[in-house]
């Protein structure tokens, strides 16, 4: 007389080794996983968010509007405030902010010339998103300005 195995046993064991094994791994792969905020201060912008629209709105209502341009050629960004402000004490600066990567992000001193316009240099710019975060003040108003631009990464060649 033959007798016949019963497999559903080893079946079991096998798919609880397997679910486990594959548990393991997706949980070390997940722990090894680089997590960056998008800035360090994340939690105190959110805070100051609506005075930020307030600054957004009040930028708006200029008579002329400020403007970020990104000339590919050149490798040049260029940060124009509005006419109205022009010939005033203005202090502010700008970030050139990668959502992708925290560590590329850039802080310049806002310095316009006497026409309200600063070029940035921006042949070491790596090609992508960027955001120019624009904010300054005049007469003790706080102005802000939020521009995304991309950088050809066929131009730089």
């Amino acid at each position: 007389m033959a007798t016949s195995r019963n497999f559903w046993p080893l079946g079991i064991i096998l798919t609880l080794a397997v679910f486990i094994s594959g548990t393991v791994g997706l949980v070390v792969m997940a722990c090894s996983q680089r997590v960056e905020l998008v800035s360090p201060d994340y939690y105190e912008r959110e805070l100051k968010f609506q005075s930020q629209i307030d600054e957004v709105e009040r930028t708006r209502r200029a008579s002329t509007q400020a403007s970020v341009a990104y000339d590919a050629a050149r490798k040049c960004i260029t940060v124009s405030l509005p006419a109205d402000q022009v010939g005033r004490e203005i202090n502010g600066r700008i970030e050139l902010y990668r959502p992708s990567a925290a560590g590329m992000d850039r802080t310049v001193t806002l310095t316009p010339d006497a026409k309200g316009v600063q070029h940035l240099d921006a042949a070491g710019l790596a090609p992508g998103l960027w955001k120019v975060r624009v904010s300054w003040t005049f007469d003790r108003q706080d102005c802000f300005l939020d521009e995304k631009l991309v950088v050809d990464p066929k131009v730089l060649q």
